[in-house]
């Protein structure tokens, strides 16, 4: 399913989306020539600035994938904490009939706490995979509390891309046979120590490449 990439993609446009908890947001970057949809929610300490989901936004248009930045109600109100997966679920859940607009297949995502909203609503909504940036299997310093049924009950392929140094699971703590590729040196942010042998932009361009790969061998779009 290998496309060459596509000229320049149109600029981001920012849709309101009415859901049960309040407004959500969804930036749109669209690509000229879409044949799916990535829609990629954040984690419950940041937004979507967050430098993962910017650099998918700004480099999987040109690979004729669309991306879809979704900002959760209480990011949108300004409220400093997440509710409940329940609500976070609910919310996601509202505005999918928006994501699925543009007729074309989505692929589910997030980062942290947004990779286990997509998974857990996966099936239900009909995505046609998850994308999981750093998944938090297990609160740090707590490996007993595993979330790691939430990945492998998702129903759909699930691909995760991990930090070497994630102290929320690093990649050898997930369970054999998790379609898994690890970030060297990076942290639950993907950011990486000065002194290792590879700069933020890289781990970035890591994270990227893995995704476009994958996207790529996705089957029957």
């Amino acid at each position: 399913m290998h496309h060459e990439p596509a000229g320049a993609s149109p600029a981001p446009q920012v849709q309101r989306v009415v859901t049960p908890a309040g407004d959500a947001r969804i930036t749109w970057h669209r690509a000229a020539r879409a044949r799916a949809v990535l829609a990629l929610g954040h984690g419950a300490g940041g937004g979507i600035e967050a430098p993962d989901l910017q650099a998918l936004a700004m480099t999987l248009p040109g690979h004729d994938v669309s991306v879809a930045l979704v900002e959760q109600p209480w990011r949108v109100a300004g409220r400093k904490v997440a509710p409940a997966p329940k609500a976070l679920d609910s919310a996601w859940s509202a505005l999918w009939p928006e994501l699925a607009s543009p007729g074309l297949p989505v692929v589910a995502g997030g980062r942290s706490a947004g990779a286990r909203v997509a998974c857990r609503t996966a099936a239900a909504l009909g995505a046609r995979a998850v994308l999981a940036l750093a998944f938090p299997l297990h609160p740090p310093g707590r490996p007993e509390k595993s979330r790691a049924g939430e990945l492998s009950e998702a129903g759909v392929p699930t691909f995760v891309v991990q930090g070497a140094r994630d102290p929320f699971g690093r990649p050898g703590e997930f369970p054999a046979g998790t379609h898994l590729v690890e970030v060297p040196f990076a942290d639950h942010g993907f950011a990486v120590p000065k002194r290792a042998d590879l700069t933020r932009t890289a781990a970035l361009g890591l994270v990227t490449e893995a995704v476009a790969r994958w996207l790529d061998k996705l089957p029957g779009e």
